[in-house]
């Protein structure tokens, strides 16, 4: 059990999955732009650290749901891979953001009662 002033930044399973590949629907990326990407879309709430990051591309890898190839960065001048998302990789996302909507309206339903009477 955590501590009353400890606030824990977990995710649920599948989260950080779900929004790489979001993340990839709007173009490829490699690892940087991608932490980048997700902190500024979520006001800096979320923070993912390279030891989530990597290995959560390598099971997308693995999944065949990303792509990734070495490149040049043009800014840096330095190797980097680029990750995209397959085909699968977006029938995927797809499947998921709907099976979370359905989770989140649950939640939503047993908590809504409880939170509107105890605000009255």
């Amino acid at each position: 059990m955590e501590k009353p002033n400890e606030k824990s930044r977990d995710l649920f399973p599948g989260a950080l999955e779900i929004m790489i590949l979001e993340s990839l629907r709007q173009h490829p990326s490699h690892g940087y732009a991608l932490v980048q990407h997700i902190q500024e879309r979520s006001n800096n709430l979320l923070q993912v650290e390279e030891g989530s990051l990597y290995p959560a591309l390598q099971r997308l890898l693995k999944a065949n749901l990303v792509t990734a190839d070495w490149t040049i960065s043009p800014s840096t001048n330095r190797r980097v891979r680029i990750y995209q998302m397959t085909r699968a990789g977006l029938r995927h996302l797809d499947q998921e953001i709907s099976s979370f909507d359905r989770m989140l309206e649950g939640i939503q339903m047993v908590l809504g009662p409880a939170r509107r009477s105890a605000s009255s």
